[in-house]
């Protein structure tokens, strides 16, 4: 009997931390931010970018692109979609002395990766021919003005798209896509405080009954 009324209270508390934790790491899963993602083709795949479009110096006969979505992790980032070959993209803008041509593919995402009262325009892509040193925001300023920055230097709107907002959380029940700005904030692969939380009172749980047992056949 006392061992009963001295466990019964630690696996409610248990069961509590786990509720708790699990209710939290759901709640930290369902943000995400709503900005233009920058990707590299490389080896005919995107890759994330791993530096932002104002310092990134691509080479001639490179191919980037920007994606609009709500974003949460890198890791499982939404792709720009569209034509991603430098010969057709680049097929009307002849190669010129002193420049390079760098392709560019722009996807404004879907109507539910929009802000409220705003409607995506259509994925298109562009040929930048540059100075051999310009950056990517600078190719992208020939050929997608205007485009409009944050003081943190992210990247707001190409185009004009969207018309306000920069890099703003987005709560639950908006899409799942998925990685974080450039400007704000590096991408993290490794488990949740809330995974890992969430473990440990598993554990307590079960650490609780296997106590429990042992007593009561004591």
């Amino acid at each position: 009997m006392t061992a009963r009324r001295t466990t019964a209270p630690a696996l409610a508390l248990a069961l509590a931390l786990l509720l708790l934790v699990l209710g939290g790491a759901g709640q930290a899963r369902a943000v995400g931010y709503r900005y233009w993602s920058f990707w590299d083709l490389t080896g005919g795949k995107w890759t994330y970018a791993t530096q932002g479009p104002s310092t990134a110096r691509p080479s001639d006969g490179d191919v980037q692109g920007f994606r609009f979505a709500v974003s949460e992790d890198s890791q499982h980032a939404v792709q720009p979609r569209g034509e991603r070959g430098f010969a057709a993209i680049c097929a009307r803008t002849p190669a010129q002395q002193g420049k390079k041509r760098v392709a560019l593919v722009i996807d404004p995402g879907t109507a539910t990766d929009a802000p409220s009262g705003e409607r995506p325009p259509s994925p298109r892509t562009a040929c930048a021919r540059v100075a051999p040193d310009a950056s990517t925001a600078e190719a992208l300023a020939t050929v997608a003005k205007p485009l409009r920055y944050d003081t943190n230097a992210l990247l707001c709107a190409i185009a004009g798209y969207p018309r306000t907002g920069c890099g703003e959380p987005v709560a639950a029940g908006g899409p799942t896509a998925t990685a974080r700005p450039h400007a704000l904030e590096p991408a993290h692969h490794g488990p949740s405080v809330g995974v890992l939380a969430g473990a440990a009172a598993v554990a307590v749980l079960g650490a609780a009954a296997v106590w429990q047992a042992r007593r009561r056949k004591g």
